[in-house]
């Protein structure tokens, strides 16, 4: 199958969350031959078909505007649609006339930002006038999709959770594939840009629970992020905080199975993978959970090394340089023995994280455990008692209901950083520009 048929196939199953196939590939929600003269069939022969009609019956969102004479034309030919099965096929060129998979559906706003492979832009969908991200692929006329799209594009569609991101529509061309996702303001990354790198307390536990809740969904379906970082994960004006990227994400389904040991970014990757380890579960991600929780609370990244090497000083140094006794194992791996690392003694995290109470350094102690079994998963981490003031409605909502649906659950305000004044911004560009030609003295 080419990639074109691959992300097509995808397509039909994007829009919208609650389509469910047989195995024959029909939707569920048709009959079968013995009902066909049901009576919700004979009203349907005898009304006219409206936009709700539709919306149900191709499972689209409430707040889809069907283009202009579609309503009429499907009055038409659309009752024989109502009457017989759905297959994948008549669904897929529903979508199309709609407008899904097109270009011209989405208007560009403004560049968001730009990568190797991709540039992503702020736009508006004509569909429903909703902001969308539009993530922009650029195709190599011999190579076709990166493997990264076409990854997170099939991990993506099964994942329906309040606190992943969306993926509303693919459009694949010639040059480009573009993936349109539901748009968010702002990254953690940029939150705590915003204010001043000092998240509130309160706040910094609901953005855990979240994430936490978002993984253990991911988990559940045998889902690896892999590549956790405040840049990425999404923040709405509400407070919702999302799981996005999931170009390094891996379904691992068969447990013996190896993978790669280049993955999360190095400030977030754990100590069994920087030494090499390639055999690893859902616990490779729950080490980044205990660093995004430290850098939330103190403002500053957990280990910031520079090199695979300095990584695990930064790690050694904190949480003590691993003995048999500690790490099981770890004596005869090959790249630990050859570092010959200093012999560290462990630090208290309550001296490095004077904001969290002692539930929370108990539960930033669980994550950052050396060998990857002993950490703590993410569903049992949103049962710890660092959340119990959050309630107990909090842990039996549905996966699509967002955790601000309960009344009692809201963001704190936060102290927003000072804006630099005419004054202080010249200053700060003068330093900029001295800076680049290699004077740091202020003018």
């Amino acid at each position: 199958m080419c990639v074109s048929d691959c992300l097509f196939c995808v397509l039909a199953e994007i829009v919208h969350e609650d389509v469910k196939m047989s195995s024959d590939g029909e939707s569920d929600l048709a009959s079968s031959s013995d009902d066909v003269q049901s009576p919700v069939r004979v009203r349907l022969r005898n009304k006219k078909i409206s936009t709700e009609d539709i919306n149900k019956r191709l499972s689209l969102p409430a707040d889809i505007r069907l283009p202009d004479n579609y309503l009429e034309k499907f009055n038409v030919i659309g009752p024989a649609l109502f009457e017989q099965p759905i297959s994948r096929r008549l669904r897929r060129v529903s979508l199309s006339e709609i407008g899904f998979g097109k270009l011209e559906t989405y208007i560009k706003l403004d560049k968001l930002g730009e990568g190797t492979y991709a540039t992503v832009y702020k736009g508006r969908s004509k569909l429903t006038e909703n902001l969308v991200a539009l993530k922009e692929i650029r195709l190599e006329h011999e190579e076709g999709a990166p493997c990264t799209a076409i990854r997170e594009v099939s991990l993506l569609k099964d994942l329906k959770h309040a606190n992943i991101v969306t993926l509303h529509d693919i459009i694949h061309t010639q040059k480009s594939l573009t993936l349109v996702f539901e748009y968010l303001d702002k990254d953690l990354k940029q939150y705590l840009d915003d204010c001043g790198n000092m998240i509130h307390v309160h706040n910094v536990k609901l953005f855990l629970f979240q994430l936490l809740r978002g993984l253990s969904y991911c988990h559940r379906r045998k889902v690896l992020h892999r590549d956790l970082k405040p840049q990425n994960l999404l923040i709405s004006d509400r407070g919702e905080l999302k799981l996005a990227d999931f170009g390094l994400a891996r379904a691992k389904s068969i447990p013996t199975k190896t993978y790669s040991n280049e993955v999360v970014t190095l400030w977030y990757r754990p100590p069994d993978i920087l030494l090499g380890s390639t055999d690893y579960s859902t616990h490779i991600d729950m080490w980044g959970v205990g660093c995004i929780f430290y850098e939330m609370t103190t403002g500053r990244p957990l280990f910031p090394g520079s090199t695979v090497e300095e990584e695990l000083h930064f790690i050694f140094k904190l949480l003590g340089t691993p003995t048999e006794q500690s790490w099981p194992g770890i004596s005869s791996n090959e790249e630990f023995v050859t570092s010959n690392y200093p012999q560290y003694r462990a630090e208290r995290l309550s001296n490095h994280t004077p904001r969290l109470s002692s539930e929370g350094v108990q539960l930033l102690s669980e994550f950052l455990q050396f060998e990857g079994k002993k950490r703590i998963s993410a569903e049992e981490s949103m049962s710890h008692c660092y959340f119990s003031n959050l309630g107990n409605r909090v842990m039996s909502l549905p996966d699509t209901a967002s955790i601000f649906s309960l009344p009692e659950i809201q963001l704190e305000k936060e102290t927003t950083k000072p804006t630099a004044t005419p004054d202080q911004g010249n200053r700060i560009i003068a330093l900029v520009i001295n800076i680049s030609n290699g004077a740091a003295s202020l003018l």
